[in-house]
């Protein structure tokens, strides 16, 4: 079988690719024509939704595509063909993930920055630092790196709280809602953790009226996608005191534009989306045993639903 690979690294891909599957026929290239000559009659594909997504503008159509992120928007473009079966990378992020949103709860416990700016100012900071047990985290998003990243807190004493599609019991959660429980949750945690995926449902969740509902000493942390906040509505939450602090890995247009106002926003760190690097071994792996799967006509792990978008 023929395998064409669109990746920025598509070298790294292709040599693993070779090692864990000799008997495949793996093409891949750094030019874009060399790359959508060998799409013409490639049935599967493995890479990243933006370079696969201008392959399905050309014309090209694969029989299964598996994207190397866990998020497809690119794919899921207006006028974009729909006609293949499509898997994104699932059961790869979770601990890394979940070891970036742990960083940067104990560091609102401790207080990391304010005291690196006492250590700038030559001020002895011996401020007591607190603790997560006990703490309240309100997951936003429970799917597969939802799930993951409850798992890894929980050792840490935390009481979880989750949103989903819809109500439902699921450990090791305490509670997970409706997304109209969502004001009321957020007002009852101390962390807010979105990981939401981006469909037509999930824009501008988190304005205005969200953020007043927020615990004044709760932390906001992104790690989903920039288009579920309401920028300028999250400055001025910071600025007003609705909540205490908030960390953004995801915006929605990336690199940030100069002007954007969360650059100098008040209590708000930025992490230039980077809070879960995709590991070539581990998606390597996935695809393989995604591929014996497709072969065998058996179910795709992480397999797309074009009308829900994920």
């Amino acid at each position: 079988m023929r395998v064409l690979i669109a990746e920025h690294d598509h070298a790294v891909y292709a040599r693993l690719l070779r090692q864990a599957a000799p008997e495949l026929e793996v093409l891949t290239s750094g030019d874009s024509a060399e790359l959508a000559r060998q799409a013409a009659d490639c049935p599967v594909w493995l890479g990243q939704p933006d370079l696969l997504a201008t392959l399905l503008r050309q014309g090209h159509q694969p029989q299964w595509l598996q994207s190397t992120w866990a998020g497809i928007t690119p794919l899921l473009a207006d006028g974009l063909r729909r006609d293949y079966r499509l898997t994104r990378a699932v059961g790869i992020f979770g601990q890394v993930m979940a070891e970036y949103v742990l960083t940067y709860m104990l560091g609102h416990e401790r207080e990391v920055l304010a005291r690196l700016v006492s250590q700038v100012e030559r001020k002895w900071d011996n401020r007591t630092g607190q603790s997560l047990v006990g703490r309240k985290v309100l997951i936003v998003g429970t799917g597969d790196i939802g799930q993951s990243v409850a798992q890894f807190l929980l050792p840490f004493g935390v009481e979880l709280y989750g949103i989903a599609s819809s109500a439902r019991e699921q450990a090791p959660f305490v509670e997970v809602g409706a997304m109209a429980d969502l004001p009321r949750l957020v007002g009852e945690v101390d962390y807010v953790v979105n990981l939401l995926p981006n469909t037509v449902h999930t824009h501008d969740i988190y304005d205005a009226a969200l953020f007043k509902q927020f615990k004044p000493t709760g932390l906001f942390i992104n790690v989903g996608r920039g288009v579920a906040v309401v920028d300028a509505d999250l400055v001025e939450a910071l600025k007003e005191g609705h909540l205490a602090g908030a960390v953004i890995d995801v915006c929605r247009q990336e690199p940030l534009p100069q002007r954007h106002p969360f650059w100098t926003a008040w209590g708000l760190l930025l992490t230039g989306h980077s809070s879960a690097p995709t590991s070539p071994a581990l998606m390597v792996q996935l695809f393989v045993e995604n591929l014996k799967a497709y072969q065998a006509g058996e179910a795709l792990r992480g397999e797309v639903d074009f009308n829900r978008g994920y």
